[in-house]
């Protein structure tokens, strides 16, 4: 057999062990979290674009939330002014707020839309001002005074959590045979914009979806254990027992509560993988090994 041929044969095997999943998928909503190393790696971000391309393609109905934290610290760098965490959230003043919704917005989403409309796909970029998308309410952060007799709560501008969202346009889009690439900005009662966190408004969008998953990119392997081993394969129960003895703890919290949130509200599994693997998507969803942790409803 020769080279050629050999190359063939691989391709029509993958295609075959790939149909089930396609056939258990089709007509499903997926909501994908994009960001992290994914988002700035050239090739990472063109094999991205054809995976959602491809999801498309075979019936699947691809969400994408994206993120862009580095290029707004990388362009709040060039214009001179410092960036402020409280307890993981960027400080948010009204001149930050204006970088945010130009990098997010503008910048990053276009760049989105574009790698995928150039992989062959139909993409339109939103913000969550976009069709009264994403309703916010300013995030309250607390912290316990020096007294340690009470909490105070510590302004942090205009950083936002999801009231509720309207996914109308989104349903419109979906069903008009179009990719919804989403930022993740909201708009308050007060009128004011709101940055928020992406993997929050992946949950929430894959919760009133009722998605039949919810996927995290990170640029870890997964959750690990208290050795480094992959976790996989959990229950929402065996969440909390992790959270509980301390195995979940940092950052790794407010994905984990995210994902776990998504599944105990309807979505049927939620998907922690390696953003800096190419092609993890479809490697997650085509294949039993996947490429991260699986937390399924029960």
């Amino acid at each position: 057999m020769t080279l050629q041929a050999e190359q063939a044969r691989n391709v029509a095997h993958v295609l075959t062990a790939a149909l089930p999943y396609i056939q258990r998928f089709t007509g499903k909503t997926v909501v994908i979290k994009y960001g992290g190393n994914a988002m700035v790696d050239e090739e990472l971000k063109n094999s991205f674009a054809r995976d959602i391309v491809l999801m498309k393609l075979v019936g699947i109905n691809p969400v994408v939330v994206h993120g862009g934290g580095p290029q707004i610290g990388n362009l709040l760098q060039r214009l001179g002014k410092d960036s402020e965490f409280v307890q993981g959230m960027r400080v948010t003043d009204s001149e930050t707020m204006d970088v945010v919704e130009m990098v997010l917005g503008g910048l990053v989403n276009k760049d989105i839309v574009n790698l995928i409309n150039r992989a062959g796909g139909s993409a339109v970029g939103l913000t969550g001002k976009d069709g009264d998308l994403i309703h916010a309410r300013k995030m309250k952060i607390t912290a316990n005074s020096p007294d340690l007799e009470a909490t105070e709560i510590i302004d942090i501008g205009h950083v936002g959590e999801v009231e509720s969202i309207d996914v109308s346009i989104v349903d419109m889009l979906v069903h008009g045979n179009f990719i919804p690439v989403i930022a993740p900005i909201g708009v308050g009662k007060d009128g004011r914009s709101y940055n928020i966190n992406a993997d929050l408004v992946a949950g929430k969008m894959a919760e009133i979806l009722q998605a039949e998953k919810l996927i995290l990119l990170t640029n870890i392997t997964g959750l690990l254990d208290k050795d480094g081993g992959l976790l996989t394969g959990l229950n929402a129960e065996r969440v909390d027992e992790l959270i509980a003895d301390g195995t979940i703890h940092g950052g790794m919290l407010p994905k984990i509560g995210c994902a776990l949130e998504a599944v105990k509200t309807g979505v049927n599994s939620a998907h922690i993988i390696d953003g800096r693997v190419a092609h993890a998507v479809l490697l997650e969803l085509f294949t039993d090994e996947g490429v991260g942790t699986l937390i399924r409803r029960r």
